[in-house]
């Protein structure tokens, strides 16, 4: 085979304890490819992967995406009935607030991982290097399958909520009509199909439609937050036109049979759902220019924007609701809709759903496109039955479709639960938001607690902020995942109707996740799969092939994140003497 090696720009041969990463392959292994390789390309093939999209996608097309799967004003209409049908106007103000700190840092804790693990399996990829020896297959399943679940599930809770908001429009406009559950689900799966077909086209198609859409999230949110206020009818009815602070921040409307600091928890499930798609830079990492320095900002940017505006779109709503009983019990089936009928005039009601409405189209497409990335980034390494299938790229749009169609599929039937009732696919919200940040979580809790100073930061790092910060992200979530499983109500009111079905339909592919890994999977899953051919310094006359299939780290991962950085020191020291 001929002697075809990867170079710098500077045409100098590179290996993988040269660049910023914390990688599955050793330090001392050499990247070969048949072209010269650009910066971006050099450091993912220094995580084991050959280059297969089209690096289009910027800081901002980047940050469109994961503020588009955030949606910020379609998030907040979806998940109103929870942040104020648990607590009240103090758990929206109060329990944001609070969520946010937190959230922010799992953002910047992600983020960093971000910068020295730039692929599209992410987090998955993250868990695996940094696990301890022989336990990073494992570490990557759990993972992966929880952040699967999140991703997947992402686009099914938004198309529903945006069908419900779209019917729900239609009863306003005829107090007749009565949408049903058939109806529902039909509207939602023909958002999804829509959703698949646009996520089907080329790279820059893809990165324009969600710049287009994320500026329509953002200058609809801005319209909101100043139109209800100055819309708002209250006076008409009687009422001062704001609510006094003391009883936006004092008087909880607890919904709840917990006490009220409970109730103040379990608040958390709106943020933690809305926040929960600043991971999408991560999975987009692979067609990001600068991707290790782009992707990390991407995500604070995106976790601090959408928290700061979705803190203010609370007190607008806070400060204006009338009586928030009937917005939860509304006939419409839609709180979001019940309450700008509350505080607004009819047509300007209608004006503000229909931005929502448009809000949450885009947001629903940014969902799938992250959900794909992510299928295709585990599908590239073996995870799912007819994975060969499922990984493939389209060699026209060279986009993973089958990987979204795989997704799409998924999702629909998923909204099946519409005819189970209103608590059970309302558990889609939990388990996305459950999943995601338990797929989040897993890769910082071993960053901070097992491998130490031993994980090589990327260019974007938190310096020695990174371990009390990833200390409160881990406290956090540990806190949240079992106050997110709570039911609202309690004794003899709980039956099937009442139940928190999160428990079940979140544990139960995660039991059977398990199951499978301890008949089959860890006999042949071994993490993530080298694909790029490589070879050891100083053994230039042998390349080992790694084809698609072959290849991984498996148990060794945390010895690679070892030899990395061993190996960095003493080029460094080389380099040192050289100049000497």
């Amino acid at each position: 085979m001929a002697d075809i090696r990867s170079y710098s720009q500077s045409g100098r041969h590179r290996s993988v304890a040269e660049e910023p990463v914390t990688s599955v392959l050793k330090g001392g292994v050499v990247p070969v490819y048949e072209r010269e390789l650009t910066a971006d390309e050099e450091v993912l093939a220094a995580l084991g992967y050959k280059p297969e999209f089209k690096r289009e996608f910027t800081l901002w097309t980047t940050f469109c995406v994961s503020f588009a799967v955030l949606g910020l004003l379609p998030s907040f209409a979806s998940t109103l009935y929870y942040g104020m049908g648990y607590a009240g106007t103090p758990g929206m103000v109060w329990g944001w607030l609070i969520a946010m700190v937190f959230i922010q840092c799992v953002a910047m804790s992600m983020a960093e991982l971000c910068s020295s693990m730039p692929t599209s399996g992410g987090l998955y990829y993250a868990a695996a290097v940094l696990a301890p020896p022989g336990w990073g297959p494992l570490a990557a399943w759990v993972t992966g399958w929880s952040n699967w679940l999140g991703q997947v599930t992402g686009a099914p809770s938004v198309d529903y909520a945006l069908s419900a908001m779209i019917l729900a429009a239609a009863s306003i406009n005829d107090p007749n009509y009565v949408p049903t559950r058939y109806q529902t689900f039909l509207l939602t799966a023909l958002i999804m199909l829509i959703h698949g077909c646009i996520s089907s086209m080329p790279t820059r198609w893809i990165a324009n439609f969600n710049s287009w859409g994320s500026s329509l999230n953002i200058i609809a949110l801005f319209i909101v937050i100043v139109m209800i206020p100055a819309g708002t009818n209250r006076a008409d009815q009687g009422l001062p036109k704001f609510s006094p602070s003391s009883q936006v921040w004092g008087n909880i409307y607890n919904g709840t049979d917990f006490p009220a600091g409970v109730a103040i928890l379990m608040t958390f499930v709106a943020v933690i759902w809305t926040m929960s798609g600043y991971d999408a830079p991560f999975h987009l990492s692979e067609e990001c220019s600068n991707a290790n320095i782009a992707s990390p900002r991407a995500i604070v940017l995106t976790s601090g924007v959408g928290g700061l505006f979705g803190w203010f779109l609370q007190l607008v709503v806070a400060y204006t609701v009338v009586d928030i009983p009937s917005v939860i019990s509304s006939d419409l089936g839609q709180p979001w809709a019940a309450y700008l009928l509350q505080v607004l005039p009819q047509k300007t009601a209608l004006a503000v759903l229909a931005l929502t409405i448009m809000c949450a189209f885009s947001m629903g497409q940014g969902c799938m496109v992250a959900a794909s990335r992510v299928t295709f980034a585990y599908a590239r390494d073996g995870c799912f039955p007819a994975s060969h299938i499922i990984k493939r790229v389209n060699r026209h749009t060279q986009t993973p479709v089958n990987a979204v169609w795989f997704n799409t599929t998924i999702g629909i039937l998923m909204t099946l639960l519409i005819f189970a009732g209103e608590i059970a696919i309302g558990a889609i919200f939990s388990i996305a938001a459950v999943s995601a940040f338990v797929a989040f979580t897993i890769p910082i809790f071993i960053r901070v607690f097992f491998v130490g100073n031993k994980f090589r930061p990327g260019p974007w790092n938190l310096g020695r902020f990174s371990l009390p910060i990833g200390v409160l992200a881990c406290s956090f979530v540990a806190l949240m995942v079992p106050i997110l499983c709570l039911p609202s109500v309690t004794g003899s009111d709980l039956d099937e109707s009442t139940m928190n079905w999160t428990c079940l339909v979140y544990g139960g592919p995660m039991l059977g996740a398990l199951i499978w890994w301890v008949i089959s999977a860890r006999h042949w899953f071994k993490g993530p799969k080298v694909n790029i051919e490589h070879q050891m310094l100083g053994r230039e006359d042998v390349i080992i092939d790694a084809k698609d299939g072959e290849g991984g780290s498996g148990g060794d991962s945390g010895d690679s994140a070892n030899s990395l950085r061993t190996e960095s020191r003493a080029l460094e020291d080389k380099k040192a003497a050289d100049l000497a």
